[in-house]
Order: C-alpha cells, then structure tokens, then sequence
C-alpha cells in the first residue's frame, strides 16, 4: 500500500467514526463501528461491562495498552415544555457561547432527528444581558414541532442523547480537517491504524489491546473498567490536545501548534508522565526524525488519569493530537501530526518487549 493509499484509507477510518452518534453512556453506535474497523487486525474482541471495547492482538509478553475514547461531548433531554421545545443537561464540558443556533441531531428509538439550539434574540436583551452571554440554563432545543404530543410522537423521550451536527471536511489547505468529535474519535481511528500496521509488521514479542473507552467526558469512567479488565503493563493515551497557534490565547506553559507534530502531555490535572516512559519515547522520536511538541495542561486530563492509578500503577503516556476549538461543533487538526503520532507509536512498541517494558517500570 502506497503512503497516498495508507492516508486516505485512515482518512475514511476517521469518517466512518466521525459520522456516529456518541454521547457519553450512549456509544453503541460508535462502539460497533469501532469493532468492524479494527477487527480485521486482531485476534479477541470483547467489551467490559461499561461498553469500553477491547481488542486484542498477541498471546505472549507483555501487555501493551492503546486508548482513545468513543464518546463525544453532547447533551441529554431532561424536559420537553408543552410546546415541544426540549431542555437539556450537558454530557461533557460545554461553554455556552459557542452553542446558540447549532443544528444538534436527538437520537430516538424511532430514528434520529435533527434540531437547532435557540436562545432570546439579542434584540430583544438588555444591554447587560448581551455583555453576560447565555447560561446553558435558558437554551432550548427546537424540533420543528408544535407540540409536546408531536415531539413524542417521534420518539423524544427523557434521557435521550443529543450530538452536535458537523460533516467531516477537508480545508482548502488539504492538511487541515474539519469534523465534529475529533475528540475523540480521533483516538479511537489511530488505536485502528495502529493495530492495522501492527499486523502488517507480525510483531509477536508483545500483547497488543487497543481499546475505545467509554464516558472519559463524564469522569474517565471507562478507563477505569476497561484497564481493570486487562491489567496493562504500560499504556498509551491517544487523545486530542489544545492547539494554542490562534489569535488571543497569548502565552502559555506550552504552545503546541498545528503541523508542527503530536504532543507529548507531560502534565494534566489528572495525570503526570512517568519519567522514565517519557524518556524512552522522546528518545524513539528523536531516533526516527519524528518532530514532536510538549503540552502541560492545568484544568482537564485525558483517559491516562484512570489508567495510570490502577491497582499497584500503570506507567502511561498521553499522546496528543494539537486540536483547535475543542469540545465545539467543530474542531481542527492537521493530518500530518496524526501520521508522525502513528509511526512514532508503533516505532515504540516494535522496541516494546518484555526486557525494555522492565527497564521502564519502577525498580529499587
């Protein structure tokens, strides 16, 4: 397969990905895609009992763990008002300047319908109102109905989940794409990718789960189930970090940009990379030309948060993908800092045996 070839097969990977609807606790859809992708290149698939899915590759030394997450942030119906107007409560971390006049999509056990998040005209705000911005409180979903009986009779019903509606698009520069959740279906299509080129190489000194977590928007819940299932030695995070190369963020700790490679997160409110693990991947990616970034976030963590506490510790790495207006309808990224986190990943687990996982892990 040619490097053209290999690129738009992971860019249809992303897409079909893309395209399901995954709301935290609501990631079947999602889930079941993700199995199809990925099943091909493994040898066991099973689920914990959250819905994290689990795909194994290899039988013997030691386990490697791959982690995206299937869940997008998104929203939950909690009321529907006598005119058919739905109320929500937020799945994720949401800010609500970015929501009014959104097209979202409910799903129902009749179908999927699609909808827009209103809010009071400014016309009609006081000048200190238009200052403040909307609470997420006063928004409203509309349907097009007329009705609560007319909402119902589609199928809308308390708890349903509600995603954003955002295509998946290539930018005038090709570099850049555009889609809704890329966080983190994003992760979930490297974890694919990976375990794809896994397979190509036969690589057999090491067992391989490349997993796709779920609810990490709501607590990093699913990894916590899926790494009690498989008991890791090490673990890799995939995840989206926060570009800072747009007008107005200004200086900070770190400032990853787009294009300029992935991200290796060496602080998160969740987590704090293992120096050792830290050193060996630096030392690969310097090894194989790869360019990569630094992140150090203060409020937020990825999945490494659950991982890396279980039982006696798990040594892990968040890697991350620089991502412009993140936990939006619509976020950015440029594919070649996805290409260079793929072939750094599996240059690193090629060196991953048993004697190398050892010299990672804590000794006396």
């Amino acid at each position: 397969m040619t490097k053209v070839e290999s690129e738009l097969l992971f860019q249809q990977i992303l897409q079909q990905l893309i395209e399901e609807p995954g709301a935290p606790g609501h990631e079947t859809s999602v889930r079941r895609t993700m199995k199809r992708l990925i099943e091909p290149w493994t040898h066991e698939i099973k689920t914990d009992r959250l819905g994290s899915l689990i795909a194994k590759r290899g039988n013997n030394g030691p386990k490697i763990m791959l982690a995206g997450h299937l869940d997008e942030v998104g929203f939950m119906v909690t009321k529907i008002t006598e005119e058919g107007y739905v109320k929500f409560q937020t799945l994720g971390g949401w800010w609500s300047q970015v929501l009014p006049a959104q097209k979202v999509e409910v799903v129902t056990k009749k179908g999927r319908y699609l909808g827009v998040i209103g809010s009071k005209p400014p016309h009609l705000m006081e000048q200190d109102e238009r200052k403040k911005g909307v609470s997420i409180e006063d928004l409203f979903i509309d349907f097009g109905v007329e009705s609560k009986e007319e909402a119902e009779e589609l199928g809308i019903a308390l708890g349903d989940p509600i995603v954003p509606v955002s295509s998946f698009t290539t930018m005038p520069n090709p570099n850049r794409w555009l889609a809704k959740a890329m966080d983190n279906r994003l992760g979930c299509a490297i974890v694919v990718e990976v375990m794809r080129r896994l397979a190509k190489k036969e690589i057999h000194h090491s067992q391989v789960y490349g997993v796709g977590t779920v609810m990490e928007e709501v607590g990093v819940r699913g990894a916590r189930t899926s790494t009690a299932s498989i008991k890791p030695d090490l673990a890799f995070v995939l995840d989206v970090g926060i570009a800072s190369d747009t007008p107005g963020i200004g200086d900070l700790p770190s400032n990853c940009k787009l294009g300029e490679g992935p991200s290796l997160t060496l602080y998160d409110a969740g987590h704090i990379a293992q120096p050792k693990f830290a050193q060996f991947a630096k030392e690969i990616a310097k090894r194989e030309g790869i360019s990569i970034q630094y992140e150090f976030i203060e409020r937020g963590a990825t999945d490494a948060a659950g991982i890396h506490m279980h039982d006696q510790g798990v040594p892990t790495l968040s890697l991350c993908i620089p991502t412009r207006y993140i936990h939006s309808h619509s976020s950015m990224i440029d594919k070649r800092d996805v290409f260079a986190c793929i072939d750094w990943l599996v240059a690193m687990i090629e060196e991953l045996d048993e004697q190398k996982v050892k010299e990672i892990q804590y000794d006396l």
